[in-house]
């Protein structure tokens, strides 16, 4: 099976002069995850290169038995320092497709007509799309193949309006994901705040928050099994 893993390219928290980018624990997870199960696991990027890092997510708290894995496996350091050009990928060479989270998503990957394109594709193949946290946020602008938006009637989760007000960010991100998921249509359902959650619709699945990433990532190969 390949996998394709989107990441952010973006680092600015606004204008804050704070740096965002990916959360480390909803990439590694999942990686590790997939990396597990045998498949082949492919990272692009808006820029390419390395995706910058939530410096946030390399906290003491935050870190995980995956997180630590990562931090001393000098081949998947590498892997993300080199990741494609997301215009370069190809839905047709991969059998799922997630997207970590982060705050960094928000600002490049929601309006980048790529990825757009992309999840579009994925979607009407109907191969597994997964998305975690801050990521359903890319979902704004991704329309389902009559037009409406894709998420339009479908159960999805995403970073609570709660949990956005609990790190002090809700005047600075260009949107809340609950809301936007809401005023898109869809059916948005959430469990307590930083707790595991999982939405799935279809192969379209969905994590409210970094806890949730692992269980994205097990739907992703349930679905692919």
């Amino acid at each position: 099976m390949n996998i394709l893993m989107v990441l952010t390219s973006h680092d600015k928290l606004g204008d804050t002069g704070l740096k965002t980018g990916f959360w480390l624990e909803e990439f590694a997870s999942p990686f590790y995850r997939f990396k597990d199960q045998g498949f082949t696991i492919t990272l692009a990027s808006p820029a390419g290169g390395q995706p910058p890092l939530d410096p946030s997510s390399e906290q003491a708290d935050f870190q995980t038995a995956a997180t630590n894995r990562f931090n001393q496996d000098e081949q998947a350091r590498q892997l993300l320092a080199t990741t494609q050009v997301l215009s370069e990928v190809n839905q047709a060479d991969y059998d799922a497709v997630f997207y970590p989270g982060g705050h960094g998503p928000l600002w490049d990957l929601t309006n980048d007509a790529d990825s757009i394109e992309l999840i579009e594709a994925f979607h009407q193949a109907n191969k597994p799309v997964g998305l975690v946290c801050h990521a359903p946020g890319v979902l704004k602008n991704v329309k389902a193949a009559d037009g409406t938006p894709l998420v339009a009637g479908k159960q999805v989760t995403g970073f609570t309006n709660g949990e956005e007000a609990a790190v002090q960010l809700t005047d600075i991100v260009p949107f809340l994901v609950e809301d936007m998921l809401q005023q898109n249509g869809a059916i948005y359902r959430k469990g307590d705040d930083w707790s595991s959650f999982l939405a799935v619709d279809g192969n379209l699945i969905t994590g409210q928050n970094p806890a949730s990433s692992e269980v994205v990532a097990d739907e992703i190969i349930k679905q692919l099994q």
